[in-house]
């Protein structure tokens, strides 16, 4: 019997997932342990290994495909013996045990994708189907989700469209298709230009005065960035201490520690910074907890989620029991998860279950702001720019470099007094920093 790949679970709270592409086409052979797709959850790009041999008979998910359920067919696999006509009696099992969602595809089965067109080229010519045939039983028009938003946002209605994917199912580049036929037939005389302009289309809501703009469609990260954001300010009661630290003695001792490495590693001031939240913890263990139903959720180590702004958008990687690391094993360890955050690389359990997280702008100039608190963690800290400003020392004016932090706190599971004096216990480390090497 065929066998049948389903859309894996790469995490503990994956429910759905993007086919972002086939590393294999239709009639490949596949070995154990080859890469057969890569998966875009919500914060990572990973790929997916194939567990048993065969033939690539099927692909029954098109690549950028979103919104795909857990343990929804995705291709079937021929095994060793079997030919195509064994596909037939795969496909009606495959459809019939898949759950429909609203974001869910409907699983391809009728015949193989169109062959892709070659760059620079118009799109290869696939067998038209009807608009009718588009439709499912009951009505239900076939179409790809990104197909769907296209269509939105071009204003186009999809029973009008052919489908040329599997099943008359609509895909990409029908919508494209049809955009490009649209507009040839309403300006047959209108000169060629280098460009078409991206379609435009009026938000929801939006005033019809509204100037014309691009819309970016929203990647499962944005989407999961949003949710998440939502929830946390909907759902915990913020409130927000903050106090100012001097820096110039973690500066010199940052600088000395540097020049003592000789170029084997180089300490920012972040590091430190993970450091001093992490020790403060152990120093108050009432902070260095998470808020949930059934409860309050002390945790016995120090785990440091920082936030990185990667090239797909904010993800929050963690520095394990930071409160038991030097500042070297911080230091690489976070240049090497900031790397991995920008490429999309990050696995699970690398960016999952931290129990306190750090959001430094400074390196932005941003002198003071509020972080939305990363639930179920009761706090993060905002850090901002260290500044030279004036201070008053023994009854004297000076000048000291000054860093502003402030702790947004979930009320639900830690009062102001925690938070002051977990403040004050991070302020004494920072301006004395020596104590936490010790």
């Amino acid at each position: 019997m065929p066998i049948i790949i389903t859309m894996p679970a790469l995490s503990p709270t994956m429910t759905e997932g993007t086919l972002a592409k086939w590393l294999m086409k239709e009639g490949d052979p596949v070995n154990s342990g080859d890469m057969l797709a890569e998966i875009e959850t919500d914060k990572a790009t990973m790929e997916v290994e194939a567990i048993d041999e065969g033939i690539l008979g099927r692909i029954l998910i098109d690549e950028g495909t979103e919104g795909v359920a857990v343990n929804a067919p995705i291709a079937i696999l021929l095994e060793e013996g079997e030919d195509a006509s064994a596909l037939d009696n795969a496909v009606p099992a495959t459809t019939a045990t898949t759950t429909t969602t609203a974001a869910a595809p409907a699983p391809a089965a009728a015949a193989a994708p169109p062959t892709p067109a070659t760059a620079g080229t118009a799109p290869a010519a696939a067998p038209s189907v009807a608009p009718a045939a588009a439709a499912a039983s009951g009505g239900r028009i076939l179409a790809s989700p990104l197909a769907r938003r296209m269509a939105a946002q071009a204003g186009l209605d999809l029973a009008a469209v052919n489908g040329s994917g599997p099943r008359g199912r609509i895909v990409k580049a029908d919508i494209e298709a049809a955009i490009a036929g649209a507009g040839a037939e309403a300006a047959p005389g209108a000169k060629t230009t280098t460009a078409a302009a991206a379609p435009t289309a009026p938000l929801p809501g939006a005033s019809p005065f509204e100037g014309e703009f691009e819309l970016q469609p929203l990647s499962t990260m944005r989407k999961t960035i949003a949710r998440r954001m939502s929830e946390a300010k909907r759902e915990a009661p913020h409130f927000y201490l903050t106090m100012d630290c001097e820096l110039d003695a973690l500066l010199a001792l940052r600088k000395d520690l540097n020049g003592r490495a000789d170029g084997a590693f180089k300490l920012s001031v972040n590091d430190l910074v993970i450091k001093a939240a992490a020790v403060a913890l152990m120093k108050v263990p009432d902070a260095n907890v998470g808020y949930g139903s059934d409860g309050i959720r002390r945790y016995k180590s120090a785990d440091i989620s920082v936030a990185v702004a990667s090239t797909r958008g904010l993800i929050t990687p963690v520095i394990r029991n930071a409160n038991g690391k030097g500042l070297e094993a911080i230091s690489s360890e976070m240049r090497e998860l900031a790397a991995k955050a920008n490429d999309g690389k990050l696995m699970p359990e690398e960016y999952q279950g931290g129990s306190f997280s750090i959001s430094n702008l400074g390196m932005y100039g941003i002198k003071q702001f509020d972080a939305v608190i990363n639930i179920p963690q009761a706090c993060i800290l905002a850090v901002g720019a260290g500044e030279q400003r004036p201070v008053v020392k023994d009854g004297a004016l000076a000048i000291a470099t000054v860093m502003s932090v402030t702790l947004s706190v979930d009320h639900r599971a830690v009062d102001g007094a925690i938070g002051a004096r977990y403040l004050a216990a991070f302020r004494g480390l920072i301006e004395d920093p020596m104590t936490m090497l010790l």
